[in-house]
């Protein structure tokens, strides 16, 4: 009965609309380079093993549910003292199981390949010993939710009849092992053949492979020969698996398949970069050997060329117009699912299949420091629709693009000559801060470099190292010079913040900016749409005699708007951003629900944007499953947001080019998950604390007074550097000429976006 409930509750999870009852097992829009020519096969290792506990029904259920239809399920052979053969992810039990509470005093010493290791290992216990140990999940990085939930530790028989996969992968890791103790895989695997269909065997040990090949069925059961670290030594021929795969010829005479870790493939260096790839995929299939690649994991950090985008990293290795895998391994078989049926073989000029406006508030900012020449230059070329630009003030009127105006956050400001300036500023709730009015624009282009923002320092997520000073500073001017000649970009957005603050400190930044449009002609011009966005409301109303989108910005995360609110907004805002959680709140990172926040607001004809994307797999909901494409994929089908800001846009732009939006019907790996399936998996016990309910937004809340004057402000010795500017009549500051980035720079940004 619980593991009916389960599947139930899997399913009404994976999608809110009909089963689709027949998944489709990859495009055919082209041949495939695989040695078949067939599309590679997903291989779910323990199920999706990436949420669940490795190995558990439910784990291998929702493998079922949200695959290709024809996926494989991985399971690592173990056997208990009986002989019983079990699927489960180590030869020892107690890193994914609860057997070390259960018997406390069981655990044992063994040498498994020359180590000597200490655990509850299979072989002390027979299978009946292991009917009340629970499997939990094994990796500490990913939720232990679902550990509360009795999940028995299941047969080979188990999986493959109880859960009938269209395809069965035994993988037999430690036969030396088990021999040792007086215990026959060989017999294993011949009995079961009997009764159960084997699609694939993989073994890393050669003599167990050729000591099967006699007795399974070549055209039934492939051999695999699975390759482990480069340096390790195969027990059969006291080789290194690194000089094995340098005679492929040798491996041919005993298996019909490989699968090799991914850095076999593209290698990595020290840093994390992606190194040229290697010939070992085209030298198998000149063998005639398959090849399949391992570790795909969509929640551990790998090459910063991806960009944390794991399609991306799955592309590489089926769809680079050069080879392409026979199959992949991964802990969560719905990315490579989606990537091998949606993605693969895309064009970037392929017709969009959704109504998505893609906004890159400051250029591509998860590869490049943001509001950079460089930044913007990646976003244009990756298909963003808007580029934005935050716009911040220096000391002698400048507006320039950065995404705060606290200079720590965004340049080398702190380790510079400047670093003795920064003070605490309560009124911007800055507790140690440099800000852009401290320095002149002479100051910031000439003394400082820009920083890329690493938003997720504290888990050690870094984006693009090497990159992390590059590029220009662009002031306002700058931007537009470079999004007017961008000619794929259909509009800019100039985000304006601290306008009160600013003015007291006599700059009046709404001023610069009407000035600053009105010179480069987006005052008067239809080909590019202006939107102004803020979150204060005192700054939207300066611009409503013009032509401009107004954008009102609701930064706090919200569970409602009053009705009177929306008729407030009316008067001041054409369209809304909000926060994701403002759509899809959460509590601990997983999905409570879905407001109605964003229907009420496209009722009052207000279209709704959504912030802030990013590819970086902590930024996401264990709902998402760690892929960016995912979370992208429910905001649109699920919740018909009319824009995303991102800080990756070209995964943006992938999304909304994918073919599975234009199938009749969506199948279930690019369906929209159903909020809070999850949590119907988990024990009481289990669930998240509940967080306090977000406040409702009020019309108190954004309504604000006029803004102030600007302040007259004496101008002071700066030891050459520009002095403050007089007044407008107005009260808004006057633009001084900016200092604009080198004409070599401009051009070659225009250059590589043209």
């Amino acid at each position: 009965m619980w593991k009916m409930r389960c599947v139930l509750c899997l399913l009404l999870f994976c999608c809110s609309a009909a089963f689709v009852s027949a998944q489709r097992s990859g495009n055919v829009t082209s041949k495939w380079l695989t040695l078949s020519g067939d599309a590679p096969k997903v291989i779910a290792r323990g199920g999706f093993s990436g949420l669940l506990p490795d190995s558990s029904y439910n784990a291998y259920a929702l493998a079922q549910a949200i695959s290709l239809a024809d996926w494989v399920a991985w399971c690592d052979v173990q056997l208990t003292k009986d002989g019983v053969g079990i699927c489960f992810p180590d030869i020892k039990l107690d890193n994914a199981s609860d057997i070390d509470v259960l018997f406390k005093n069981r655990h044992s010493n063994y040498s498994v390949n020359g180590v000597t290791q200490t655990g509850w290992f299979s072989i002390d216990f027979n299978f009946k010993d292991l009917a009340l140990v629970s499997l939990k999940q094994g990796v500490y990085s990913r939720a232990p939710n679902f550990d509360g939930t009795p999940q028995q530790i299941l047969t080979v028989q188990d999986v493959a009849t109880q859960l009938k996969p269209p395809g069965l992968w035994l993988n037999i890791q430690h036969d030396s092992f088990y021999s040792q103790h007086s215990l026959s895989m060989r017999s294993f695997v011949i009995s079961l053949s009997r009764s159960v269909i084997a699609n694939y065997i993989s073994s890393p040990e050669v003599n167990f492979l050729r000591n099967i090949a006699s007795r399974l069925n070549p055209r039934v059961t492939k051999r695999v020969f699975r390759f482990l670290g480069e340096g390790d030594i195969e027990p059969s021929t006291n080789q290194t698996y690194g000089s094995l795969v340098k005679n492929l010829t040798f491996i041919k005479t005993f298996a019909s398949g490989i699968l090799v870790p991914k850095r076999y493939i593209w290698p990595t260096d020290s840093s994390l970069y992606l190194q040229p790839h290697t010939s070992v995929v085209l030298d198998a299939h000149k063998e005639g050997l398959e090849i399949y690649a391992a570790d795909f994991l969509n929640d551990v950090p790998f090459a910063y060329n991806y960009s944390y985008d794991p399609v991306a990293e799955h592309l590489s290795y089926i769809d680079n117009g050069e080879f392409s895998v026979d199959g992949v391994l991964s802990d969560f078989p719905m990315t490579p699912s989606a990537s091998i049926d949606c993605f693969a073989h895309l064009g970037k000029n392929d017709k969009p299949q959704a109504k998505l406006q893609i906004i890159s508030p400051e250029g591509a900012s998860g590869d490049y420091p943001g509001c950079t020449n460089f930044a913007y230059t990646k976003a244009a070329s990756d298909g963003a629709d808007v580029l934005g630009c935050p716009v911040q003030m220096t000391k002698d009127g400048i507006p320039f693009c950065l995404g705060s105006i606290n200079l720590i956050d965004r340049t080398d400001a702190a380790q510079s000559e400047f670093s003795n300036m920064a003070i605490p500023v309560p009124e911007l709730q800055i507790k140690s801060g440099i800000l852009t009015t401290n320095l002149s624009w002479t100051d910031i282009i000439q003394k400082l470099k820009p920083a890329i923002y690493n938003r997720w320092l504290d888990y050690r997520l870094l984006r693009n190292p090497k990159a992390r000073s590059d590029g220009t500073f662009m002031s306002l001017a700058d931007f537009l010079t470079f999004a007017k000649n961008a000619t794929s970009v259909s509009g800019v957005m100039i985000s304006i913040e601290n306008a009160a603050y600013l003015a007291k400190q006599g700059l009046g930044v709404t001023g610069a900016v009407m000035d600053t449009l009105s010179k480069a002609g987006f005052n008067n011009q239809t080909v590019q749409k202006v939107m102004i966005q803020s979150s204060e409301s005192s700054v939207l109303e300066e611009f409503k005699k013009s032509n401009y989108e107004l954008v009102y910005m609701v930064d706090n995360d919200i569970r409602d708007i009053e009705n009177s609110t929306l008729l407030e907004m009316k008067t001041f805002a054409k369209s809304v951003v909000i926060t994701k959680d403002s759509v899809f709140p959460s509590d601990s990172s997983f999905l409570i629900g879905q407001t109605n926040i964003v229907p009420k607001l496209q009722s009052a004809n207000l279209p709704v944007y959504v912030r802030l994307f990013n590819n970086e797999f902590i930024s996401q909901p264990w709902d998402f499953f760690s892929d960016s494409s995912a979370e992208l994929n429910n905001f649109v089908l699920g919740a018909g947001v009319d824009g995303v800001i991102t800080e990756y846009p070209g995964t943006a732009a992938r999304y909304r080019r994918n073919r599975c939006l234009q199938y009749k019907e969506l199948p279930l790996y690019m369906s929209p998950s159903k909020p809070g399936s999850l949590l119907e998996l988990m024990t009481p016990q289990s669930l998240p604390p509940v967080e306090a309910p977000r406040p409702v937004l009020t019309e108190n809340d954004v309504t604000e007074p006029p803004l102030p004057p600007v302040a007259k402000v004496n101008p002071a010795s700066d030891n050459g550097t520009a002095k403050a500017p007089a007044s407008a009549p107005n009260g808004q500051s006057s633009v001084v000429a900016s200092i604009l980035m080198s004409s070599v720079a401009i051009l070659l940004a225009i250059i590589l976006v043209s």
